[in-house]
């Protein structure tokens, strides 16, 4: 046996919304038989009139959805597959709450637009308010027919990968129902609780699932074994099951893989107790495909790093459990997806040793059980409070880790990642902002994940614009502070439902911060700093007349030539020149910048400029011409959209080498969101 401390009173979720489900799995159809008892409780100060339901799967029912009609049927590098019956769908057929029938009232509604045609939400009238921490329990039964995959969920040949698959009930908050219809650029919110769930499939499927097995029991007659799974203070659940995944077991062990000298660390730098810093024990099972069996390695190890540096960075990973599903190749429209206790992640049959997959898939989503999955923000409205927190997050964890990894110069045909070798300057400077994911000013940070202009915005608004900017806010604090803010963040929140404000008073008692977070968050100006022009230019005697010794004496530009044809050697080396360097913001966002010129004869002044004006000049007589100017030579703020025109060099030097993190331009989840761009 594993050992794993019990979750402290005041770390558990209210456990809100409760399930316990039976299904049984129709491999001929691709269906499920669903019977589910909800027992949900109103834990807020208003009278709740009518329920609310999330019917994802509807989304993949005709083309007439607004998923469908959002994304074009694209999604992630996949596509509905027209004309073979890719559909998928989920019918409530029975709902009745203390016996009372409420199935003929259930109606289809449409919260976020106009489309009559979406059936992802329904609302449930009641016949008397729940009050203010009441409990009710409601009986449904459903049937939910899995699409051909796509979209985080559905089937590919004899794998299946079960994601939002049963009716879901919203969130009820400030007196309304959060229950937003399924978006092409959006994933899910829900209330914590605790899900018993038994799945009967064919008795030669390998499973796997959210939460812990409690039992299995086989029925010969029907070739068929109910399988029961057990998980509290989680907000989801989602199954896989494929006859010939490869299963392997392992316990991440806290002693073995946390060395004393890193907890003492973390006790320190939080003033928090060895109780507090220390890790629990996890077990990892790993579900592969046989053709990846050589990468088991990779994928424990990446697990397990995550488990580590996530939890003595944030605190401990509060479950027992983890399972770690690596899809087949005609399923990776599942792969790269978060659900509590489970995760999909990536690979390929042919890949090296450095060029990051499967490892930065396996740790990204992995932070999605602290960025999602116990910081519960609302991915509808606030898609950047999980996917760009993780994506900080993921960086620091494979930049500590693994260092920076090699990846491919582009995919789809987005630059992504560490170049092993730099591109030319024209290929940078055409690339510009695309380099580092940051497009032109098109939409604020902050908006409703299925506002924004298309896919791509998306992406970049809530992958790669808020972990810059989390990465420039490190840079400026000091990783210290910055850890020290997250960790409390993350345990003040855990097992609640964080706003944006939430996250942004954390700094109450800082406003420069405040004031940061302004121009990067609820705005779409962007950070560009420049090396606008560089002169060196030999001091020389100036034409004019003069006063010397009572007398005026007037030098014209022969008397000039002349000294300079007289000059010797020697004083010709001992040349003076005026130095005149101009530093341009282009950008408007406005924030202190470090900038360093450096001599040809190694002499290095250091400026630092407040970035209030557009632009400042700096003017120097020295014995040497300028040799290389460098703005944020310290590169904290990796936010700048354009790290190309940082730098001037006196002779064009493309050995001169930008300090990527390798995560945070990064991998395959952001590149497939990219993908999908429309137009």
């Amino acid at each position: 046996m594993f050992c794993a401390s019990a979750i402290s009173a005041e770390n558990k979720a209210d456990l809100v919304a409760n399930y316990r489900i039976g299904a049984h799995y129709n491999l001929a159809d691709k269906s499920v038989d669903g019977r589910e008892t909800l027992t949900w409780t109103n834990s807020t100060s208003n009278e709740v009139p009518e329920l609310q339901f999330h019917l994802y799967m509807n989304a993949f029912k005709n083309e007439k959805s607004t998923f469908v009609r959002e994304s074009g049927g694209q999604l992630r590098g996949d596509g509905l597959e027209k004309g073979k019956s890719p559909w998928g769908w989920i019918d409530v057929t029975r709902m009745s709450m203390a016996g009372v029938d409420l199935t003929k009232s259930l109606q289809f509604i449409h919260p976020d637009d106009s489309n009559q045609d979406d059936q992802t939400v329904i609302r449930v009238p009641l016949a008397k308010p729940v009050k203010p921490g009441e409990t009710i329990e409601l009986q449904i039964e459903f049937k939910t027919k899995f699409p051909k995959v796509f979209a985080r969920t559905g089937y590919a040949g004899t794998f299946l990968l079960a994601g939002q698959w049963f009716p879901k009930i919203g969130v009820w908050q400030s007196g309304a129902w959060n229950c937003h219809q399924f978006h092409a650029n959006s994933e899910f919110f829900a209330d914590y609780g605790r899900y018993d769930v038994d799945l009967t499939v064919p008795s030669n499927e390998v499973i796997g699932a959210t939460g812990e097995l409690v039992s299995q029991v086989a029925n010969a007659a029907t070739k068929t074994t109910t399988y029961t799974f057990h998980q509290e203070n989680v907000h989801d659940f989602a199954w896989t099951i494929q006859p010939d995944y490869v299963k392997l077991e392992r316990v991440f062990r806290a002693e073995r893989e946390v060395s004393p000298k890193e907890l003492a660390i973390v006790m320190k730098r939080h003033s928090i107790s060895i109780d507090e810093a220390r890790l629990t024990d996890v077990k990892v099972m790993l579900l592969l495909q046989p053709e990846h069996a050589s990468q088991a390695e990779r994928h424990f190890k990446a697990a397990f790093t995550a488990i580590k540096w996530f939890g003595l960075w944030y605190g401990h990973y509060p479950h027992r459990t983890l399972t770690v599903v690596d899809p087949p190749h005609n399923g990776g429209g599942a792969g790269g997806m978060e659900y509590p206790t489970f995760i999909t992640a990536g690979t390929n049959w042919l890949t090296s040793a450095n060029d990051g997959t499967p490892e930065e898939v396996v740790v990204h989503e992995f932070g999605h059980q602290f960025w999602q999955g116990q910081v519960g923000s609302n991915e509808f409205e606030a898609a950047w409070m999980d996917e760009g927190f993780n994506t900080y997050s993921t960086g620091k964890v494979m930049d500590l880790a693994y260092g920076r990894i090699r990846l491919p110069l582009s995919l789809f045909g987005i630059p992504v990642g560490w170049y092993s070798s730099m591109p030319t300057a024209k290929a940078l400077e055409e690339n510009r902002a695309a380099y580092i994911g940051i497009g032109p000013k098109l939409d604020d940070l902050a908006r409703n994940a299925w506002q924004y202009r298309n896919s791509g915005s998306y992406g970049q608004n809530s992958y790669m614009r808020p972990g810059l900017m989390l990465t420039t806010l490190e840079n400026l604090l000091g990783s210290d502070a910055m850890e020290r803010v997250m960790r409390q963040y993350q345990q003040q929140f855990r097992y609640r439902h964080p706003s944006p404000a939430d996250f942004v008073n954390m700094f109450h008692d800082m406003p420069e911060v405040r004031n940061y977070f302004e121009q990067t968050l609820y705005g779409s100006n962007v950070i560009d700093y420049k090396v606008d022009e560089v002169t060196s230019k030999p001091v020389k005697a100036s034409l004019g007349v003069f006063d010397k010794e009572g007398m005026k004496i007037t030098v014209t530009p022969e008397d000039i030539e002349k000294l300079d044809k007289a000059k010797s050697d020697k004083a010709k080396k001992n040349q003076d020149y005026l130095d005149t360097v101009f530093i341009r913001r282009e950008g408007e966002v406005m924030l202190p910048v470090d900038v360093r010129i450096t001599f040809k004869n190694g002499e290095v002044i250091n400026e630092k400029w407040d970035g209030v004006y557009r632009w400042v000049k700096y003017e120097y007589v020295r014995k040497s011409e300028v040799k290389q100017v460098e703005v944020d030579p310290g590169h904290k703020l990796a936010l700048d959209v354009n790290f190309t025109n940082n730098t001037w060099t006196a002779e064009p030097d493309l050995s001169v080498v930008v300090k990527w993190s390798s995560t945070l331009l990064f991998w395959i989840q952001n590149v497939l969101h990219l993908a999908s761009v429309v137009a």
